[in-house]
């Protein structure tokens, strides 16, 4: 069937649908003491959630049926079932009780019908806008994924077209791409914690060295290219990580969670939390030790997060949150192809670490002015350093001659505010919600490197004093400023259809101050050339993103959504400033612009199947990117600078089936199947480099397949997932064979099986799992700088168990 077809068949549904007689149903939420409860899921038992209550315990939807049973379900109340009548519209109210005893995942299951385990954002959350949006919600407390390893292929196995590095120890990074957008440290979209920004600079090194514990994690919301609107510029989106919440119902809880695996690996996530008067609270210990699959692989992480809140009364709280992660991983080195081939798990740099320091802090102030109007106001911050050590020659086969080492030293502080307000009004009898926002953003970095010691171990001091003629020096400060206001609204032409237009306007000034020193030395040591250069820039400048999102409901089964939107991202300082042996920086590089659009259909039907079905266009003007050129003296080299215009488009769909009504299994099983694809295609459509126009865009697939099985029985549950991408580019030359760096080359088609398990009794839950189940050996990325450069081997087949207990 061609697309044309497709079109032709929605239209009828939409039509079929629209025609239906509807009836609203609506309500609050309580608990006992009269608090509205938010996150409160509304089911008819016979087809499916029908709605979640909001902030102020509000829910509604729509229906043609006339009786109806309503369950009402929240993980820290008992369920609670309504039968109804529905005669018309019907406003119904419901109080929930603290649960008695806990359930079990199948129960839950049973009582909600079907658990699928991603679902969306509602159209306002709180004082954000999602309307329109391309939004998927990771419901992290529901997956079967490795969550003591933060395996992100496990873990965001549903979200679609997400191209992932898969090289971590232990999850300390998190290293997302997707629709041609380089995953290198999840750069190309805004990372978030509960709604504050976590990278290393949002602007100028938007990096993610912290990645959030998943197993602290409640959700993980990825809100597409649309997103620049309210959250910044990137072409990637946003991903925000919701932490768990304190528990309302007790004023202590402990759960305690050990894991053992393969590689000496061994972690501990210990966390508390609870509630008493106006006081809440939520902290975790997060340890992780292991040696790593390869030589010199070996790793130490320390996580601590703190929540505490006050509710001052029903309109007004204040939270606060601090989060601090050290870890040193000491980094085995890229490898060429022929060494990839003839042992992809050997290493040959045992002097190479990689220590990040990482301190976090938020402060929270929420309030409600009226049911219809609420504000939000964030204080947020960083002071984080990240340090960098090793040999790291461009021909990564030589061995290490135990010299001094190259050190890169990174300091991170930054500070910033965004406020928030959200109101809903009505224009011409229809209803409306409008955001306005601001966000001023204050960064002070600096990056030192030069020579380290020549020692083994992880020495992360400056020895410039020891090794006079150092080749490679630079020290710059790096002050960015960064004020934005943004605005969205909600306009509902009707009960079914809302446009919502926003804006969002950048004033950003990019500073740097400092100088890079080159020396040669000839065979006898002696200094042939000796450059000092000075380096300082200032760059102003403003420009204002505009973007549209669609949205049309013919009723809660069916969802028709499209949004365009402008984006924007800068220069990074890494561009520009750090000397690497495995390629050089075009000395004209500039940032990039461009849009994005997707279109696409979505909903729940009748609890059977869950899906989003949707196409993207990425189109992309001086994409920054590698291409290898000819010197005069004979010489290929690897360059980065802009290489040119580019567009990515592709069909993106999640479904996700509940084929226990297709058997007709009792309550005491669930049986889910899903299969997420993404085939996308690239070109470069323009371009002054030479032989770049009409090759493909790198980071690529032409194929990305993710498809799982779950199966339950009573309190176990089993999965299975499989994993396949096809090959893949990483210049733009789209070079197939390898340089001696290995940087650039392709990264050939590789699949992977997991397998894993859990079974809950009372207080405990065992989990339990094979990664990699065929031993496939297999590479995802060609590191550029550290940990390679060059190919960095994922990992072999690995086994984990994990023990809860809950107090």
């Amino acid at each position: 069937m061609k697309l044309k077809d497709y079109s032709l068949l929605i239209f009828f549904l939409v039509i079929t649908f629209s025609l239906q007689a509807q009836k609203k149903v609506s309500g609050v939420v309580t608990n006992a003491s009269g608090k509205a409860l938010d996150n409160v899921e509304v089911y008819d038992k016979a087809s499916g959630r029908l709605a979640t209550t909001n902030d102020k315990g509000y829910y509604e939807f729509i229906t043609q049926k006339s009786v109806i049973t309503l369950a009402f379900f929240s993980y820290e109340f008992q369920i609670k079932e309504v039968p109804i009548t529905i005669d018309g519209d019907m406003v119904l109210n419901q109080t929930l009780d603290p649960l008695g005893e806990e359930l079990t995942a199948v129960e839950i299951t049973a009582i909600k019908t079907k658990v699928f385990e991603l679902t969306r954002l509602r159209d306002v959350e709180e004082t954000a806008i999602y309307a329109g949006k391309k939004t998927e919600v990771i419901l992290v407390e529901q997956s079967m994924a490795n969550l003591a390893t933060n395996n992100a292929r496990q873990i965001y196995s549903q979200v679609a077209g997400l191209n992932i590095y898969q090289n971590d120890d232990a999850g300390l990074q998190l290293n997302i791409g997707g629709r041609g957008l380089d995953p290198n440290r999840t750069s190309n979209f805004n990372t978030r914690q509960n709604g504050y920004d976590i990278s290393a600079d949002v602007l100028g090194y938007p990096e993610s060295y912290y990645a959030a514990a998943a197993e602290g994690l409640k959700e993980i919301q990825v809100i597409r290219g649309a997103a620049s609107l309210q959250y910044g510029t990137q072409f990637g989106g946003l991903i925000n990580f919701v932490m768990k919440e304190p528990n309302v119902n007790k004023p202590f809880e402990l759960i305690t969670r050990n894991t053992l695996g393969s590689f000496e690996l061994y972690t501990n996530f210990t966390s508390i939390s609870g509630t008493k008067d106006k006081w809440s609270y939520y902290t975790f210990f997060n340890y992780k030790k292991g040696n790593g699959f390869r030589p010199n692989s070996e790793f130490e992480s320390k996580n601590i997060y703190a929540h505490i809140g006050y509710q001052f009364n029903d309109k007004t709280s204040l939270t606060a949150e601090l989060t601090y992660l050290d870890y040193l991983a000491q980094q085995a080195g890229g490898l060429t192809d022929n060494q990839f081939n003839d042992n992809p798990y050997q290493s040959n740099r045992a002097r190479n670490w990689f220590e990040v320091d990482w301190l976090l802090y938020n402060l929270k102030f929420a309030h409600k002015f009226s049911e219809k109007t609420n504000f939000t106001f964030n204080f947020f911050g960083l002071n984080a350093n990240r340090n960098a050590l090793g040999f790291r020659t461009n021909r990564v086969d030589q061995v290490d001659p135990e010299t001094e080492r190259d050190l890169i030293k990174g300091d991170f502080n930054n500070f910033g505010f965004e406020a928030r307000l959200l109101s809903k009004y009505k224009v011409f009898n229809k209803e409306a919600t409008f955001l306005i926002g601001s966000k001023y953003y204050n960064a002070s970095n600096s990056q030192q490197q030069g020579p380290g010691s020549d020692g083994i171990g992880p020495d992360f001091n400056i020895r410039t004093d020891e090794f006079l003629n150092y080749p490679d020096q630079s020290n710059f400060d790096f002050p960015n400023l960064n004020v934005a206001i943004f605005g969205e609204n909600i306009f509902y032409l009707n009960d079914k259809f809302s446009v919502t237009p926003g804006f969002r306007f950048e004033y950003i000034k990019t500073e740097s101050d400092g100088f890079y020193q080159r020396i040669n030395t000839d065979a006898a040591g002696n200094v042939i050339f000796d450059e000092t250069v000075e380096d300082n820039r200032d760059f102003e400048r403003n420009f204002l993103l505009l973007g549209l999102g669609l949205s049309y409901k013919p009723n809660t089964s069916l969802e028709a959504y499209g949004n365009i939107s402008q984006n924007y991202r800068s220069v990074t300082f890494s561009d520009i400033n750090i000397i690497n042996p495995a390629f050089a920086i075009n000395p004209d590089i500039t940032d990039e612009e461009g849009y994005t659009i997707d279109l696409g259909v979505r909903g729940n039907y009748k609890s059977f199947v869950s899906y989003d079905l949707g196409v993207f266009g990425l189109f992309y003007n001086r994409r920054i990117g590698f291409v290898q050129k000819g010197l005069d003296d004979g010489r290929v080299i690897s360059e980065r600078g802009n290489i040119g215009d580019a567009v990515m488009y592709g069909i993106e769909s999640l479904f996700d089936f509940n084929l226990k009504k297709v058997f007709k299994m009792n309550n005491d099983f669930s049986l889910n199947y899903f299969i997420n694809t993404s085939f996308i295609k690239s070109e470069y459509t323009n371009s002054d480099q030479s032989g770049i126009e009409g090759n493909q865009v790198e980071f690529v697939p032409d194929l990305n397949l993710k498809t799982g099985l779950r199966f339950g029985y009573k309190n176990l549950m089993v999965n299975a997932q499989y994993t396949y991408l096809g090959r893949q580019f990483t210049d733009a030359t789209n070079s197939v064979d390898s340089n001696i760096s290995g940087v650039i080359g392709e990264i050939p088609e590789y699949d992977i099986l997991d397998l894993s398990l859990s079974y809950s009794y009372k207080r405990f839950k065992l989990e339990a799992g094979v990664n990699n189940v065929l031993d496939n050996a297999y590479f995802t990325r060609r590191a550029t700088g550290y940990p390679g450069p060059g190919i960095i081997p994922s990992a072999p087949r690995n086994f984990y168990t994990t023990l809860q207990i809950k107090f």
